[in-house]
């Protein structure tokens, strides 16, 4: 969750690593901190809150440098202090550190080192161990003191290490979080993510797991865990790094929004070939692989879930396959029923989360199938999967997702549509009707946001609500939790989904006059159903805001107000229904004076249990 900057070239480094954790602020993070090496001795400098806060107690003329290390820390050992802050040094301060993850067997270690070498630690991190650790095995040779270090850790992990005594080299680990480095002209880097870099450089070495990189100014060297140097192929970064930028709207999650429709163009067209028809790239699945799945897990975390609930509609209706959804950080933990039938489905906007990566390392050593849904490509979960598809979202700032989320539905359709049709479920009919459908969404959902105005009144109006109800049903229910968690993600308000079936059976007791409910009415199949839910918290008192297709005015007579998406089949509904709750979830948040794309305690990549 934390951001990791490190030059060394001939450029001013301060300059350089202060920019590079700017473009890593949408992490999310609560202190930054960089540490140079300067005229033989390591300067380190690190405040809590902002890097705007960094930057006032940097002073320009002493503190030049052609190398250093940066980074934004995310709390997990020790609340947000200055001492706690990173890069870390050891007692001399001859060693320092920047980490992104955790050292499981911290204790232990900082046990040890207090034991047997006297150290005074001054932070309360697990962090400060490990530039401890380093600078008690440094003889002369940091390479290898860190190679030593790195051996007696136990967990997850980026690290960058700089020494007063070697000025002239970056040493980075990587185990269990991402880390690049970039190929400069007279100058290299080290970063914990690609958008660092971009003002920078193109070339980029995407770093393995446990390996070990040795960066000079003129080289990068990468070694596995043997020690023994690995030639990696260059990845040329593509896209611009000016859609890294707001692009004039006041914040990346609404600019974010509008890139929806362009998004899903992106995903969907780039896999139809030249007859329409789906070809996946990164997906090598025959006719005979899939009958041979008998079961289909889709495991994700957040937002990435609420696109599996939904993708769990969409498979066992176009594919005929039980799927089960699984929070990935409960998938780890239980005793799963995967064998060599089973297909696993990561979905992660990053492909870095620890907690997908580690339940899809569980899958595979059962011998299930893995396909995985990412939009960040060369990511640890892509790396490590059988099948990969790629969203084509480009970059996402928000911490809150909005277009990663409907690309990852895209994705679902494509993949559910593709099986069904390979299997010989589903006939050349619907196979057609469905894609045109798709093909018709991007511009639907242009509609859509046309009325931004409507829902932003409502946010207008209801803003300074502090709880908000989200009911549903089918696919309806599965936007719901989503609409729910975007708008307590980003406003704060202690919003609640629920499957509307389930209202009697808890939650209708929470209804009051005045109760404010968002109720998700789009499949036809289910609409009377739903119109019974309604009447039953109208009853209670509750004002009902009635989300539905154009043409139903049905909704109207039971709803206090109405919103309505372009019609499409029930199936495509999600598409198209969660992008009013986005916009409204937006406006709420900006009304209440928030921290949009920065919500508090929240990270974009969740690199840590």
């Amino acid at each position: 969750m934390c951001g990791i900057v490190g030059y060394i070239g001939d450029g001013k480094a301060k300059e350089i690593i202060i920019d590079g954790l700017k473009r890593l602020e949408y992490r999310g993070y609560d202190s930054a901190g960089i540490a140079l090496c300067i005229d033989g001795k390591i300067e380190t400098r690190k405040h809590v809150g902002g890097i705007e806060n960094l930057e006032k107690i940097i002073d320009d003329k002493e503190y030049e440098s052609n190398i250093g290390i940066g980074h934004t820390r995310w709390a997990t050992h020790g609340a947000p202090s200055d001492v706690n802050a990173h890069p870390h040094n050891n007692e001399d301060n001859t060693v320092t550190v920047v980490h992104n993850g955790i050292i499981e067997n911290y204790t232990e270690l900082k046990e040890a080192l207090i034991k047997e070498h006297g150290i005074k630690f001054r932070s309360e991190t697990d962090s400060e161990v490990i530039a401890q650790l380093i600078g008690v095995l440094y003889d002369g040779d940091l390479h290898e003191a860190v190679n030593n270090a790195v051996k007696k850790m136990r967990g997850a992990y980026a690290i960058g290490v700089v020494c007063a005594h070697e000025p002239d080299n970056i040493i980075a680990v990587r185990k269990d979080a991402p880390l690049v480095a970039g190929i400069g002209k007279g100058c290299n880097f080290i970063a914990s993510d690609i958008p660092a870099l971009l003002k920078y450089v193109r070339e980029i070495f995407l770093i393995e797991n446990n390996e070990t990189i040795v960066v000079t100014k003129n080289e990068i060297k990468i070694y596995d865990e043997n020690g023994q140097t690995v030639k990696r192929d260059v990845f040329h970064v593509t896209w611009d790094a000016d859609a890294a930028e707001k692009g004039g709207y006041p914040h990346f999650m609404l600019k974010e929004i509008h890139e929806q429709p362009k998004g899903l163009e992106d995903t969907l067209l780039r896999r139809l070939d030249k007859d329409g028809r789906i070809k996946l790239d990164g997906i090598t699945m025959t006719k005979k692989d899939i009958e041979s799945f008998n079961k289909i897990y889709i495991v994700a975390c957040g937002t990435a879930y609420h696109a599996g609930l939904v993708g769990k509609y969409t498979i066992e209706k176009m594919a005929r396959i039980p799927v089960e959804v699984d929070i990935a950080s409960e998938f780890r933990y239980r005793d799963s029923f995967v064998d060599e039938n089973t297909l696993f489905i990561a979905i992660s906007q990053s492909g870095e989360t620890l907690d997908t990566l580690a339940a899809l390392r569980e899958a595979k050593r059962k011998g299930a199938r893995i396909l995985s849904v990412v939009n960040v490509v060369g990511s640890s979960v892509a790396r490590e999967s059988d099948d990969v598809f790629y969203t084509w979202a480009g970059p996402e700032i928000a911490v809150a997702s909005t277009k990663a989320y409907t690309t990852q539905l895209m994705c679902m359709y494509l993949i559910g549509l593709y099986m069904g049709y390979t299997k010989g479920v589903v006939d050349n009919e619907y196979y057609k009707a469905m894609l045109e459908e798709l093909k018709a969404i991007p511009d639907k959902l242009r509609l859509v946001l046309k009325n931004e105005s409507l829902i932003s009144d409502l946010a207008d109006r209801f803003y300074h609500r502090e709880q908000i109800f989200f009911i549903g049903r089918g696919p309806d229910s599965g936007v719901s939790y989503e609409g729910s968690l975007k708008l307590k993600e980003i406003s704060y308000i202690n919003s609640f989904a629920i499957a509307a079936g389930e209202l009697k059976h808890g939650t209708i007791a929470l209804m009051e006059k005045g109760s404010l409910v968002f109720a998700l009415s789009t499949q036809d199949a289910l609409f009377e159903k739903m119109i019974s839910n309604i009447e039953e918290i109208k009853a209670r008192g509750a004002y009902v805001i009635g989300i539905t297709k154009e043409g139903n005015k049905e909704i109207e007579k039971q709803s206090d107000e109405s919103i309505y998406i372009p019609d499409c089949p029930d199936e495509l509904t999600p598409l198209l229904t969660v992008v009013p709750l986005q916009v409204f979830s937006y406006y709420v948040a900006k009304n209440r004076g928030c921290n949009i794309d920065k919500p508090k305690n929240l990270a974009k990549s969740v690199t840590v249990e």
